[in-house]
């Protein structure tokens, strides 16, 4: 036990000896003090001393309070932004040469003489890899805190959950950076492999949504159908006089134009839902990364607390011209909800189970290997 913790006070070592440790720890309060500087009011919201009206945003009409607001700041622009992407991208860059370094000749041979097992030393390197990120995400959630606590007026302890979902985010890639980094012994390769394997997640997640969304789309086409159906029928039952030819064939014809229609959109759901279905499939085998950083989102904000979010949706409707008209509103409720109703468990769990996978191979790779 006092080898593993010596090599982690090792590892802290050589981080606090990195500029860009430093740099990013800085550009972190830097971010949090810029959120110190933006204020909302009664008219709308103030930039340092600067003062914006804003009729949509602003604590009078606009419905908005200062916790919801400092909040999705939070939220939004600190986690999505800058924890989730830049800041996450300075880190890969400051771990990606730990195992590199760490098997190089020389560097590996002094470890090695020594009676420590190669798993350990694996799973041990790993765990002062993602020291960089728990310190980093802890001065920057702890000092957003401090300024919500301070500016918004509320003392919110419920977003220190950012620290271990942004430390779950990072050890997805992380753990494919430091596998990457004991087959190729490569800083640049195992971080460029690694941004490359986060691109091909973010296509796939956002391929995901696309179809989720036009799955959703093409449910109020057929709904919407489906009533423009029955209207027609009714009219079509309701024709009192049947000599009358014109109205009766114009009733038949329009009846039969929107039966073909809604055909045609329950064939394109059937479609849509099987290639909806098989990348779900690809996403579960994935780590979840997008999905992980909304977790702190869905667990800090109620939709109840937006404004505007009450109002009851309407239905989609077929005009007389025939011309299908999306409810947008009702759209975006509706993928908000679906994509709220995924379960923690899924997201995280089978995200773990790949990171356990890739780790458990890197390990293997590791102790197998002759240095």
């Amino acid at each position: 036990m006092s080898q593993t913790i010596a090599l982690l006070i090792d590892a802290y070592r050589l981080l606090n000896a990195r500029k860009i440790f430093w740099i990013t720890l800085v550009l972190s309060l830097l971010v949090v003090s810029s959120f110190a500087l933006v204020g909302i009011h009664d008219h709308g919201i103030s930039i340092a001393w600067w003062d914006l009206e804003i009729p949509e945003l602003n604590t009078g009409s606009g419905g908005w309070s200062k916790e919801l607001f400092y909040k999705i700041m939070f939220t939004e622009l600190g986690i999505k932004i800058w924890l989730a992407w830049v800041a996450t991208i300075l880190g890969l860059i400051t771990t990606a040469s730990i195992f590199p370094e760490f098997v190089t000749a020389g560097s590996i041979d002094i470890i090695l003489s020594k009676p420590i097992g190669r798993f350990r030393l694996f799973f041990t390197k790993y765990l002062t890899g993602l020291l960089f990120v728990i310190l980093q995400v802890s001065v920057f959630t702890g000092a957003s805190f401090i300024v919500i606590g301070i500016r918004g007026g509320v003392w919110e302890p419920g977003i220190f959950i950012a620290i271990p979902l942004v430390v779950l985010f990072f050890s997805y890639l992380f753990s494919v950076c430091a596998v990457l980094g004991v087959i190729t012994r490569s800083t640049i390769a195992s971080l460029l492999l690694t941004i490359l394997f986060w691109f091909i997640i973010f296509i796939v997640q956002s391929a995901e949504r696309s179809l989720l969304f036009f799955e959703m789309m093409n449910e109020q086409r057929v709904m919407a159908y489906e009533d423009a159906v029955d209207r027609t029928r009714q009219r079509l039952d309701k024709v009192e006089d049947p000599d009358d030819m014109e109205r009766w064939g114009f009733l038949h014809e329009t009846l039969d134009k929107r039966k073909a229609i809604l055909e045609e959109s329950e064939s394109t759901a059937g479609n849509l839902d099987t290639w909806h279905d098989g990348l779900m499939f690809v996403m579960t085998v994935l780590p979840k990364t997008g999905e992980t950083i909304e977790l702190l989102q869905r667990w800090t904000i109620d939709l109840a607390e937006l404004p505007g979010s009450t109002d009851e949706p309407s239905r989609p409707i077929i005009d007389d011209d025939d011309h299908f008209r999306l409810d947008e509103d009702r759209l975006g409720q509706d993928m908000q909800t679906a994509l709220r109703n995924r379960s923690p468990w899924w997201i995280l769990g089978t995200s773990f189970i790949f990171e356990l996978v890739v780790l458990c191979f890197g390990a293997w790779r590791f102790n197998r290997r002759d240095f």
